[in-house]
């Protein structure tokens, strides 16, 4: 668990000793093109994974291309999501903004291309880390997760298994 100790006057069960307070939860931004297909399966296999563990996190997902604002994301993801117990039918795309550089910790891209664009669209005041998402799942780093939008559902079953490899690998970061 994530705490933190602040020292504190007036400790009525043991004065003058620091009591735990809880931190604030990470926030965790997944950054696709479109936001319909790899970061809204990124963003429903952080959350099940850190349910699992315990863990409160803020997760969320965008899209560098505002094509897809306000849609729900493809049907096939919403699909492979669902066999795997998670409804995302109620995810609406988004276009990632200025204000995420500074609401989130940490902005994961699903690929190089959006790593660019997001260090491009970074504004001078970003307090976000931003970085390649399977640069934390070992054998994988400097790899983009498969983007299945112009295959068949095979190609989803393959972007949800390395969203849920690098939700893994986040939570054990975090736990």
């Amino acid at each position: 668990m994530n705490q933190r100790a602040f020292p504190i006057g007036g400790n009525d069960i043991a004065p003058g000793l620091p009591y735990l307070a809880a931190m604030p939860a990470p926030s965790i931004l997944f950054v696709c093109l479109g936001n319909i297909c790899r970061s809204p399966l990124a963003e429903a296999a952080l959350r099940a994974e850190a349910a699992r563990a315990g863990l409160a996190v803020t997760v969320d997902s965008a899209g560098t291309g505002d094509w897809h604002v306000g849609n729900q994301p493809d049907r096939r993801a919403q699909a492979t999501a669902l066999r795997h117990g998670h409804d995302i039918s109620g995810y609406r795309g988004r276009q990632v903004g200025p204000e995420d550089f500074r609401r989130f910790d940490r902005i994961y891209a699903l690929d190089r291309d959006n790593l660019a664009n997001l260090r491009k669209m970074a504004p001078a005041d970003a307090t976000a880390e931003v970085g390649l998402l399977l640069d934390l799942v070992p054998g994988r780093e400097g790899q983009g997760v498969r983007d299945p939008y112009y295959g068949d559902e095979d190609g989803f079953e393959l972007t949800w298994a390395e969203v849920s490899a690098a939700a893994r690998a986040i939570v054990a970061g975090l736990g």
